[in-house]
């Protein structure tokens, strides 16, 4: 019996000995997150189309006719754009960044594109920071809303939501009016 003590008190110090020799080894720091951001930008996207300076052209479409006219149509047809962004709806206002990206119309029977697109700010508060967009955009509406997935810059790890408007559309001449509601840290 005095010999089962023993072997169970030298098993007890063993064990404990391979469970202080054992322990992963790191210095862990405490947890102090960031506080939340909630930014809200206002301002206009200005594309110009078939004229001499396009901001957006196609780059690729599908030869599907359509079966009205014969004509294509926009299903498969890729844009790519570098769109000026202004303070205000006038031609002539300041330019405080450019929109590039990407744009598919990705529905058969609608006019919803699926665009990506980065909204760099060059002048201001903002200058050098960027919000990214990826989002199903129904071009059709005359009010719509899209995701913001991203960031760069003041606007790391953003997401939230931007509502379009548009405010002027011709046969050359789009103008958007944004109101983007950013979280980021």
């Amino acid at each position: 019996m005095r010999g089962t003590y023993m072997l169970i008190w030298i098993l007890i110090i063993c064990l404990s000995q391979v469970a202080v020799q054992s322990q992963y080894y790191s210095k862990s720091l405490p947890y102090h997150p960031k506080p939340v951001k909630l930014t809200n930008l206002h301002f206009f996207l200005h594309e110009t189309l078939g004229s001499e300076n396009p901001t957006a052209v196609v780059i690729a479409q599908a030869n599907i006719p359509s079966n009205d006219n014969n004509s294509s149509v926009l299903f498969a047809t890729l844009y790519a754009f570098d769109d000026p962004l202004k303070i205000a709806p006038e031609h002539d206002s300041e330019v405080i960044g450019n929109a590039q990206g990407l744009a598919v119309y990705a529905g058969t029977n609608t006019t919803d594109a699926v665009m990506y697109a980065d909204f760099g700010f060059t002048t201001g508060k903002f200058k050098g920071s960027s919000i990214s967009i990826f989002s199903r955009n129904p071009t059709a509406e005359i009010e719509r809303e899209v995701a913001v997935i991203g960031g760069r810059g003041q606007f790391k790890m953003a997401t939230g939501f931007a509502l379009l408007k548009a405010y002027f559309i011709n046969a050359t001449n789009v103008v958007i009016e944004y109101n983007v509601t950013v979280i980021h840290y």
